[in-house]
């Protein structure tokens, strides 16, 4: 459903939160490590990410990723999809035809509209905060 990048973006951003919560900046290292992840491509997906505002990026040897107090509150998980995969995933076909629509549907188009807006009620009303709250309790993880 999400595209490898922006599964990694998710789980980069609840580990980031978590960390941040904690009040601990995160390296490069540390998420790629964390959430299962070659760094190279982590590095170019919170290079994104911080270019959304999602997160912040600070340089030196004190820096690392965080995301500010009260910030993961804030944004929604439909905010990291959109830095990373772009609104298409609330649009796209079923099937992957370019055209699809109530004039020329394919066959799954009728039912999969309802998931497609099923999907982004969830993405809109679930913050980072909810996520990385789950992870500090133990009740959820980001590496079997």
């Amino acid at each position: 459903m999400f595209s490898k990048a922006c599964q990694y973006g998710i789980k980069a951003t609840v580990y980031i939160a978590s960390q941040s919560s904690l009040g601990n900046r995160v390296s490069l290292k540390d998420i790629a490590f964390n959430i299962n992840s070659p760094e190279a491509f982590t590095a170019k997906i919170l290079h994104q990410l911080a270019k959304s505002d999602i997160l912040d990026s600070l340089k030196g040897p004190t820096g690392g990723f965080v995301i500010p107090k009260g910030r993961a509150e804030t944004i929604k998980l439909s905010d990291i999809v959109s830095a990373i995969d772009g609104d298409s995933i609330y649009m796209g076909c079923a099937l992957g035809f370019e055209s699809c629509d109530v004039l020329q549907p394919c066959p799954m188009h009728n039912k999969f509209a309802g998931i497609r807006d099923d999907l982004k009620k969830m993405l809109q009303n679930t913050s980072l905060y909810e996520l990385a709250h789950g992870l500090d309790d133990g009740m959820s993880f980001l590496k079997r």
